[in-house]
């Protein structure tokens, strides 16, 4: 049966965790969905890792659109989750068109960058049939405003405002959330205040599911972030790497306290 939101909710509620990547093509789709990953994300990554970009800021939504089409001919009952692109949130019209069509390019679910202020746009989404998957922390299409890719919520204001934004976003009717980059007791209690799965990179082991770039995974960038495994060290196979990695989540073994901020 195929992979839907309703799938992770009920993971979430028996305790079990789940895995994600991110996936650019018919090929991966296929090798990452057949290795019982549930999800995979179009991520807007695909700036920095297939077009070799410094950020994702330069990603279009027509390429993105692109990515999703290839990336669900491929699939074997994974959920889509597809970025929206830089700017693509930057009013309501603006959200609206892009998911319109990210959804008709193949997508289950689509991904916005922020915090509470997306509260009007993810309930306008939902009650048209589109569930949101809000990433939080880290958000890297704001990396100039951040001035670099740092660890988001370590200070007592910022970590509390994290979990009031996650708790109006969750009341909204957000299907997901993404935490990346954020502290592990922070990320925890935010897995624990909302209802919806929450996905981590860079966060807490805590977290209901577990996300990572595929190249990133596949040990093919030269400079990891510390959230990074190399599961392609111990397997010397793509797919046995996947499998892997997707063991390695649902064991709890990954991430480990290295991984973790």
């Amino acid at each position: 049966m195929p992979v839907t939101i309703r799938t992770l909710k009920k993971r979430k509620q028996e305790g079990a965790k789940f895995s994600v990547l991110t996936a650019y093509d018919a090929t991966f789709s296929r090798l990452i969905s057949e290795a019982g990953v549930e999800a995979m994300l179009i991520g807007d990554s695909l700036g920095n890792v297939i077009q070799g970009q410094p950020s994702t800021v330069p990603v279009t939504l027509a390429q993105m659109v692109y990515h999703t089409e290839c990336v669900a001919r491929g699939n074997q009952g994974s959920l889509v989750i597809a970025d929206v692109p830089f700017m693509g949130a930057a009013t309501l019209e603006r959200i609206l068109e892009a998911a319109t069509a990210l959804m008709q390019a193949g997508a289950n679910v689509i991904k916005l960058e922020g915090g509470a202020w997306l509260c009007e746009a993810v309930t306008v989404l939902a009650r048209n049939g589109i569930p949101v998957c809000v990433h939080m922390g880290l958000t890297p299409q704001s990396v100039n405003a951040f001035g670099g890719y740092l660890v988001q919520g370590k200070d007592d204001t910022s970590a509390k405002a994290l979990l009031d934004d996650a708790i109006a976003l969750d009341r909204a009717g957000t299907a997901l959330f993404v935490l990346e980059c954020v502290p592990r007791g922070l990320s925890g209690e935010i897995t624990a205040a909302v209802a919806a799965p929450v996905i981590g990179i860079g966060a807490a082991p805590e977290c209901d599911g577990q996300v990572l770039v595929l190249h990133d995974m596949l040990g093919l960038n030269p400079r990891p972030a510390r959230f990074v495994k190399d599961f392609m060290a111990d397997t010397g196979d793509i797919g046995a790497a996947i499998q892997a990695y997707d063991r390695a989540v649902k064991d709890g073994s990954f991430p480990a306290e290295q991984h973790c901020f």
